[in-house]
């Protein structure tokens, strides 16, 4: 990709980014995990390891800005079954990389995916006002 495509696609992405909803934003976050994971994988089996790192790398990013925004206190139960979700998450993640066996990724995208959908259909829902402070 050259340096005009690159800033076209930035500018794409900012734009894209500035006018979501913070619970489109949250399903965006999803997307780019479950993208993650899916290209980690094909690098394992590729035994691509520096693809694989980058990968990785990238979705456990996502995954802990997710697991460090949930709002401990307000959000109850469910913000503490999203932590466990996203810890168990998480260390499916690395014995997958531990080991190079995509079994843990596929637990991971499947956890998220489920996570994603639920996401997107609180998303596509008629909002309250001042709903989504407690996100995500």
């Amino acid at each position: 990709m050259d340096l005009r495509h690159s800033r076209a696609a930035a500018a794409y992405t900012q734009v894209a980014v500035t006018s979501r909803s913070p619970l489109e934003l949250v399903v965006m976050l999803y997307d780019g995990a479950i993208a993650s994971l899916s290209r980690a994988r094909e690098a394992i089996v590729a035994r691509d390891l520096v693809a694989k790192r980058d990968r990785l790398a990238h979705a456990l990013a996502i995954l802990d800005h997710l697991q460090s925004t949930l709002d401990m206190t307000s959000g109850g139960e469910i913000a503490a079954n999203l932590d466990r979700l996203y810890a168990y998450a998480t260390v499916q993640i690395m014995e997958s990389s531990r080991t190079l066996d995509p079994a843990g990724l596929d637990e991971a995208i499947r956890i998220l995916s489920g996570l994603r959908e639920a996401w997107s259909q609180i998303a596509a829902a008629p909002q309250p006002e001042g709903a989504g402070a407690a996100l995500p």
